[in-house]
């Protein structure tokens, strides 16, 4: 729940930035989704615009209960004038406490903060725009089942990369979005030149190494990476 959480906020913010009217209309209380999203910081960082029926919560959840759950971490800004210092450590030390007594752990750990460092710089260097990004992470009931987001509104991977490819690699830029969104991961193909896109290369190749799926939305394609069985 916490990606679709994540995808909605970055949504809504974006609809809303394009001066869309958004109204939210939950027909539930503070027990279902709208309870989940305050608890979360959805609301802490939807835009002040955006309509919420029947109203917004008229306290913070994320700020009145943040840091007491172990297993999660409320949803953070990405933002490059104010940036969470805290943020890589408090995902890393997070997913740490829910997987420290894997034989593995500390290649683990080494290998979670790689790919956090990452995700969150890749919204630095390439979103191009003044809207927020926006991590979390869930362990959800039961305690086998860890989900961290990462989401953002900028150009995005295929709008930033063609126009490079059509001079540089034009086999690669008749690819179909999908097709190429794989090559990707499997080739670290980046805009500013064939050493620059290990890093997206790399976490794939670490993500699966420790058995996690690595799900990629954009906004008209999608690739799910599954570690082989």
């Amino acid at each position: 729940m916490i990606d679709a959480a994540i995808r909605l906020l970055s949504l809504f913010n974006q609809l809303d930035r394009c001066s869309k009217r958004v109204t939210l209309d939950f027909k539930d209380d503070e027990t279902g989704v709208m309870g989940y999203l305050n608890r979360m910081g959805f609301f802490d960082n939807l835009s002040s615009s955006v309509e919420v029926r029947p109203q917004r919560p008229d306290y913070s959840g994320a700020n009145r209960y943040g840091g007491m759950n172990t297993s999660l971490v409320e949803i953070a800004r990405i933002n490059r004038e104010h940036r969470d210092v805290n943020l890589l450590s408090r995902l890393t030390d997070t997913l740490m406490r829910c997987c420290g007594e894997r034989e593995d752990a500390r290649e683990l750990e080494g290998a979670a903060w790689t790919i956090f460092a990452e995700l969150i710089d890749n919204i630095f260097s390439h979103s191009e725009t003044p809207l927020d990004g926006y991590a979390a992470l869930q362990l959800y009931q039961g305690g086998d089942n860890l989900s961290v987001s990462v989401s953002d509104s900028g150009l995005g991977i295929m709008e930033t990369l063609r126009p490079t490819l059509e001079t540089e690699s034009p086999s690669l830029s008749r690819l179909s979005d999908n097709d190429l969104l794989v090559e990707i991961f499997r080739q670290g193909i980046s805009r500013h030149g064939a050493d620059r896109g290990c890093g997206l290369k790399g976490s794939a190749a670490k993500a699966i190494k420790f058995r996690a799926k690595l799900d990629v939305r954009l906004p008209t394609s999608r690739v799910l990476l599954v570690p082989s069985k």
